[in-house]
């Protein structure tokens, strides 16, 4: 009897981050979950090249690179600084629709768009257009996190619903809904409810224990937006200095001449990286974390169990961290400092508060949401 063959399913995933890492993090640690389950994944990433991404075995795709202004995220630069033009955004345009026809998917993944990264419009909406007229049309879905920015331009939330309708069959919201309920910060999903499934929260696995225990780790996500949290921790580590070992994680993006003045302090028993890829397992055997509250690192905090202290980004009007935060101080998982508020001085006072409470109790949050992505998937494909 002749076998049958089996015919793998390719899914191509685009990812571009802009400030921080995280968005490539989480949409690294879905392909990987995406690998796991037997497909053959493609990585389309549009920012600077990120150490250990993607993981082995996901293919990639490097578009030439661009990364926020010095504005913020109104205004789009090329890895040397310069702005963006009408040519480099052609190259990139065509240089992702060529990797999807090679590709011949049978999902398309868009992170984040069209409920953010709307500044990426010259290429995502040609990418779904191109995606919807395919011959063999392949599932569209949407992976985006469970509480987004809030936005007050008039009409972008109906512009939003408006091309879910048209191009997109699914919305994987990488979140548990007894921690936040979409329509809290995108108030028309009940227009696209029957397109919506949560997926629970895109964690990193168990991790290792850890090969070295601190008494606190600080770390500040990708660094671009985390210098004063650093300078802060910094200050307020030698307080605590020499009875407690400091872990201070700068981030890869913060700018060099800021990491070395750090490095200089030479404050006994702080140890400065700029990046660790065991951050889990450091976090599974420290008494504290103190970090922002980008989605990614709640992640490994709720994973670890350990008492927190978070600082949530908020300049700019930015309100996602300082929602997530909120949070988890009412489920009295984590303490919040506002970042206004942010001194050695006060960070100190929080810290000996923090360390003399019980830590927090067992929480019952979903962590599995890249596993049940994969899983999600694969049910919708074999339909």
């Amino acid at each position: 009897m002749a076998e049958i063959a089996v015919t793998t399913l390719r899914v191509f995933f685009y990812v571009q981050h802009l400030l921080g890492i995280g968005h490539l993090v989480r949409a690294n640690r879905i392909a990987q979950a995406l690998l796991e389950e037997g497909f053959d994944v493609t990585l389309a990433m549009g920012g600077l090249p990120v150490e250990g991404v993607p993981s082995p075995g996901i293919r990639s795709v490097a578009l030439p690179p661009v990364k926020a202004g010095s504005g913020g995220f109104s205004a789009l630069e090329d890895a040397d600084g310069r702005p963006v033009d009408d040519a480099f955004i052609a190259l990139r345009r065509a240089h992702l629709l060529a990797a999807l026809s090679e590709c011949k998917p049978d999902a398309v993944i868009v992170e984040t768009y069209p409920f953010g990264r709307r500044i990426m419009r010259f290429e995502l909406l040609p990418l779904l257009e191109a995606a919807h007229a395919m011959t063999r049309r392949p599932l569209i879905a949407c992976s985006v996190r469970d509480i987004l920015q809030e936005r007050g331009k008039p009409g972008r939330a109906e512009e939003t619903v408006q091309i879910v309708e048209k191009y997109v069959d699914l919305v994987m919201v990488h979140g548990d809904p007894q921690f936040a309920l979409f329509d809290e910060t995108f108030p028309l999903a009940s227009a696209i409810s029957q397109k919506i499934s949560y997926t629970g929260m895109v964690a990193g696995p168990p991790p290792p224990p850890p090969a070295e225990n601190f008494d606190m780790v600080i770390s500040a996500g990708g660094g671009a937006a985390g210098l004063e949290l650093v300078r802060a921790a910094a200050q307020m580590a030698k307080r605590f200095a020499p009875g407690y070992r400091c872990c201070l994680l700068t981030g890869p993006n913060l700018p060099r001449s800021d990491y070395e003045a750090l490095k200089s302090m030479n404050a006994p028993g702080l140890q400065i990286f700029a990046f660790r890829n065991d951050l889990p397992s450091l976090l599974c055997g420290t008494q504290l974390s103190i970090s922002q509250a980008g989605y990614n690192t709640v992640c490994d905090i709720l994973r670890a169990g350990c008492r927190s202290l978070l600082i949530p980004f908020a300049k700019g009007g930015e309100t996602e961290q300082t929602a997530r935060a909120k949070r988890l101080k009412m489920l009295a998982i984590a303490e919040v400092l506002p970042e206004d508020g942010l001194s050695a001085a006060n960070l100190a006072r929080a810290v000996e508060s923090i360390l003399a409470a019980p830590p927090p109790m067992p929480h019952a949050l979903d962590l599995e949401g890249a596993r049940q992505t994969a899983s999600l998937l694969r049910n919708r494909l074999s339909r």
